[in-house]
């Protein structure tokens, strides 16, 4: 068996494509972080976060010793009047440059922020659908592969909507553990029901106090962020021991990307969130390492 591949993502720093979300700490630093607690590759991050070149993007991450495991991407999928494919082929040299793999869709609401979202009528739904499947077979001619992310405060968050998604479209999954329970899914329940259409992951653990909290309006879901409603893995209420028995039974060949979507007020003193990131690394490592 192939060693895991354990990757980051710059949203663990704080660094988020919501305007407002919080301080934003510099490429140097988080790259350089995500090295020295060992992770061996990262998400993009959002626009800006790195060159917009490809080129220059893909020294940037080999400056510090990074591979590029692919891009989280909101899209607006739903809407007949728009067409998400152009903006899709535009990502792609980035991709081939820093040798890329992985294309993580959300659905975009076009809203700003993930503290609301309309509701989807039957005509968004199969324009929705369709679209997954033409970006799928875009990036797929490019040798990338696409998966959806269900994400809170988007077209595709409660279990409802990931059911439609795996019954109407052949796209697979980013099994974000964090959102799929907020929104309703367990992750090990789908994992369990669904192996096959799950190709990518983002692994974060939850306090499922404050996960309720969002699920029934008493929080918005950015509220519960700066809260800490995401732990470092082993610390909340995930079952990523069945998550992870279940992903090697099948002998899973995707990337495990730690994810703790954090909003810092301020520049950080000290270790600051590498903190919670190389807690989350050691545990994953010990999971993963169970016979």
């Amino acid at each position: 068996m192939s060693a895991p591949k354990i990757a980051g993502a710059p949203i663990s720093w704080g660094v988020c494509e919501v305007p407002g979300w919080g301080h934003q700490l510099t490429p140097e630093r988080v790259l350089a972080e995500m090295a020295e607690v060992g992770l061996v590759a990262t998400e993009f991050g959002p626009d800006g976060f790195l060159p917009d070149d490809p080129a220059a993007k893909a020294a940037t991450l080999a400056a510090h010793h990074l591979t590029a495991v692919g891009g989280f991407t909101p899209t607006l999928l739903h809407r007949p009047d728009h067409d998400p494919v152009p903006g899709v082929e535009a990502l792609l040299p980035s991709y081939a440059a820093a040798a890329a793999g992985t294309l993580v869709l959300s659905a975009d609401t076009g809203l700003t922020g993930y503290d609301s979202r309309p509701e989807l009528d039957d005509a968004g739904w199969k324009t929705l659908l369709v679209n997954l499947d033409r970006i799928g077979a875009v990036a797929a001619a490019a040798g990338i592969e696409t998966v959806l992310h269900p994400h809170v405060g988007t077209m595709v968050e409660t279990g409802d909507d990931v059911r439609r998604v795996l019954e109407g479209s052949s796209i697979a999954l980013c099994l974000d553990t964090g959102h799929l329970l907020i929104g309703g899914t367990d992750p090990a329940e789908l994992t369990r029901q669904a192996p096959e259409r799950v190709a990518h992951t983002h692994f974060k653990d939850v306090d499922l106090g404050l996960a309720r909290q969002v699920q029934d309006g008493r929080r918005t879901y950015t509220e519960a962020v700066r809260e800490g409603m995401y732990r470092p893995l082993g610390t909340g209420d995930v079952d990523f021991g069945s998550i992870v028995a279940s992903l090697q039974g099948r002998d899973y060949q995707g990337w495990y990307v730690l994810e703790q979507d954090t909003i810092l007020t301020e520049a950080p003193t000290g270790v600051g969130p590498a903190a919670d990131v190389h807690t989350s690394v050691e545990q994953l490592r010990s999971l993963l390492s169970r016979p």
